[in-house]
């Protein structure tokens, strides 16, 4: 396995953002995987750290992630604001494709799609083998939405683990996926990358914001349009908070950054 350089971080509301681009988390993730490292990744966007703000526990699980890319334009601003001005965004959706064109030219590897409806998994991987005809998938499964004991835990990591897959793209929404994957560091011996949305968008089950939303940080104003029951109370509470924390965060680093001079001439 050949050695990452060290990753430049930044703690953006009491969480660890990683300073990252496409090209450098991909090669991370094929350097995990062919190590059979278990370990995650999480691609955190505003409702991921401001849940983490108020959540111990959940701001535990982000601590112990392997990477965290900056999902959402608002941490990239926050990165960028606060000391790492080329940051990029490493959006979940995206990630997904760009590791799955990088796979789709080697054949040591493969992914497994844990996650999303019988129908959106379907639709996925029709879509998925369309675009990278050589992408090697070794599996699927869609887990029942309630609760699972450890006994069906532990049989969904063994069928992960006969599939033989060594990447495993997790889409069980947050917090759920995240939460998933660190219950399985140190018995998947793979890497898991929570993806969020991105089965939905890519199966063609739910319509993605335009580009030039995404740009401009209004791609929740697109979803909350589309799915305005299931995302009004996230975007209502979690926006706001996040503004109002990030800016007492941005006065103090400021603050500390360029600290009042003393004026002890006694004039």
């Amino acid at each position: 396995m050949v050695t990452a350089p060290p990753l430049v971080s930044q703690t953006v509301i009491g969480t660890r953002v990683d300073a990252t681009s496409y090209g450098d988390a991909c090669d991370r993730i094929l350097s995990w995987a062919r190590a059979r490292m278990s370990c995650y990744v999480i691609a955190a966007n505003v409702h991921v750290l401001t849940t983490a703000r108020w959540d111990n526990r959940y701001r535990e699980v982000l601590r112990n992630a392997k990477l965290v890319t900056p999902d959402g334009m608002p941490l990239v601003w926050a990165l960028r604001l606060l000391g790492i001005p080329q940051q990029q965004r490493v959006y979940g959706p995206d990630l997904m494709l760009e590791l799955c064109d990088r796979l789709s030219t080697t054949t040591d590897l493969s992914i497994y799609l844990y996650g999303g409806t019988p129908d959106t998994l379907q639709r996925l991987q029709a879509n998925l083998l369309q675009t990278y005809p050589n992408l090697a998938i070794a599996g699927s499964y869609s887990p029942p939405f309630r609760q699972l004991t450890e006994e069906e835990e532990l049989a969904h990591i063994d069928r992960i683990h006969r599939s033989g897959a060594q990447i495993v793209l997790v889409a069980l929404g947050c917090p759920k996926q995240e939460y998933w994957m660190a219950r399985q560091q140190g018995k998947l011996q793979a890497v898991a990358i929570g993806v969020g949305a991105a089965f939905a968008f890519h199966s063609g089950t739910v319509r993605q914001a335009p580009r030039w939303m995404m740009k401009w940080g209004l791609e929740w104003l697109f979803r909350l349009w589309v799915e305005p029951r299931r995302l009004w109370k996230r975007y209502a509470i979690n926006n706001p908070a996040f503004v109002m924390l990030f800016v007492w965060q941005y006065v103090r680093y400021r603050l500390s950054s360029h600290p009042r001079t003393q004026d002890n001439s006694g004039s």
